[in-house]
């Protein structure tokens, strides 16, 4: 396993970081056990959940199997989230310390932890004053409660007021993002990256195959069926068949993927995995295996080194579209200039 930094702070954590959303849910606690027992066996550190997942379910599995296993606990490194519903009372969601105090103790005690090393708000909370927010989680790593926090799902500006509103106030910085990012869908290059890294902090992947496209599963002609995320519901989410199936662009980069998996005799998985822990500013990409088959297969993405050319096609082909100014081409030439002068 290749070993990183967690965001700007001492903590090292594996390249590859096993998303846990499918515990309790498509994956029985047997299941699940298996998936960490493997993930564990092939030197991973670094497990992500959610309290929201499979309503808590999936906190509670990972807690029973680090209990069983103290040696593999030790090494742990343990990621979750609160924010969205947990009951059905207007105090029940959101990032108010009223909630997030409720949220901690309860995912604390799922997972049968006394610290949780990194504590994530799942989405921003409108509703919430920042400062509320960021002073709660300073008291949570004073008191011990938490090692470090982090947020998911932040836009550009949410993130540059976070992590300047903790500086101004001497409050203890966020150290990551979790945000969705793939070759499919490259729109946080546009400014989350660049903020993220003016804040020092590290990026944590969600969806890094694309809902399974990047994958090759899913044909042009074909609307997906069986076991998997698509089969079961083609309306899922962003990754839902028809829009994605409509853009010429999908296809495009399916099949640069797939040319090159070709050309190293890997599966397209871990060429989509492999670019992704590539890029600037990443920590740890988030796996999100059903089956051992498929963890076996997307940890291979570790052995495989991409050339220069391979990432320039790569990256040619699923450029991010922006339609007009700021985001398209004139605006990004003008955010930069040659040291020399002159256009």
């Amino acid at each position: 396993m290749d070993y990183r930094k967690l965001g700007p702070s001492g903590t090292v954590v594996t390249a590859y970081c096993l998303g846990t959303m499918t515990f309790g849910a498509e994956a029985d606690e047997a299941a699940s056990h298996k998936l960490l027992d493997d993930y564990f066996a092939w030197g991973g550190n670094f497990i992500d959940t959610a309290d929201v997942y499979s309503a808590g379910k999936s906190e509670e599995i990972i807690g029973r199997w680090l209990k069983a296993r103290p040696t593999e606990a030790r090494q742990a490194i343990v990621a979750t989230k609160g924010r969205f519903p947990m009951g059905n009372g207007p105090n029940d969601i959101g990032l108010s310390r009223r909630h997030l105090g409720q949220a901690l103790d309860d995912s604390l005690r799922r997972l049968g932890l006394e610290q949780i090393d990194l504590y994530q708000m799942h989405a921003w909370d409108a509703l919430t004053p920042i400062e509320e927010t960021l002073r709660f989680l300073d008291d949570a790593v004073s008191s011990g409660k938490i090692g470090y926090y982090g947020f998911s799902n932040y836009v550009g500006w949410h993130i540059a007021k976070a992590s300047e509103i903790a500086k101004a106030r001497g409050y203890t910085r966020p150290v990551t993002l979790q945000p969705q990012y793939n070759l499919l869908v490259r729109d946080i290059e546009l400014e989350i990256v660049a903020a993220c890294q003016d804040a020092g902090m590290g990026l944590l992947p969600w969806s890094p195959l694309g809902g399974g496209w990047l994958t090759g599963k899913y044909k042009r002609d074909e609307m997906p069926t069986g076991a998997t995320r698509l089969g079961e519901n083609p309306n899922r989410g962003g990754e839902s068949y028809a829009p994605r199936n409509a853009l010429e662009r999908t296809w495009a980069i399916i099949g640069v993927v797939e040319q090159i998996a070709k050309a190293h005799g890997v599966s397209m998985a871990q060429v989509a995995l492999a670019w992704t822990a590539a890029q600037p500013a990443i920590t740890s990409v988030i796996l999100g295996a059903r089956t051992p088959e498929q963890l076996a297969d997307n940890l291979g993405a570790m052995k495989l080194k991409l050339s220069d050319d391979d990432m320039a096609r790569l990256n040619e082909v699923s450029a991010p579209q922006p339609f007009d100014y700021p985001y398209g081409k004139g605006g990004i030439n003008q955010r930069h200039r040659k040291i020399e002068g002159g256009r």
